[in-house]
């Protein structure tokens, strides 16, 4: 059956709460809403991160230094294996993660 989601009509009760779209061969397909920043990281796996609504300063570590950008609706952020990264939203923000499932 087919499903479709309309993210701007998702909230959830606590900043990087997320639903749960698809499960593919180990890898997840979830919409997180989100008003704070979420914390620095390295996921298992690579991670597609697709900002749907609102914008997000992501920033990256490479190479010893911190990077930043910008990323408005419709911009997507790919993070290889071992990409150290953390997203800020700049207000309320609804964001497509697309990972191995159980990543952090």
């Amino acid at each position: 059956m087919p499903t479709i989601v309309r993210p701007r009509d998702f909230a959830a009760e606590r900043a990087w709460g997320a639903l749960d779209i698809a499960h593919l061969d180990g890898i997840t397909v979830r919409l997180h809403w989100t008003d704070a920043p979420y914390r620095w990281h390295v996921n298992d796996g690579a991670e597609v991160f697709a900002v749907l609504d609102g914008r997000v300063e992501m920033r990256w570590r490479e190479g010893g230094q911190e990077h930043r950008a910008l990323l408005e609706t419709g911009d997507v952020f790919f993070a290889d294996v071992g990409c150290e990264h953390v997203a800020h939203p700049q207000g309320p923000a609804r964001i497509l993660v697309v990972e191995r499932a159980g990543s952090v």
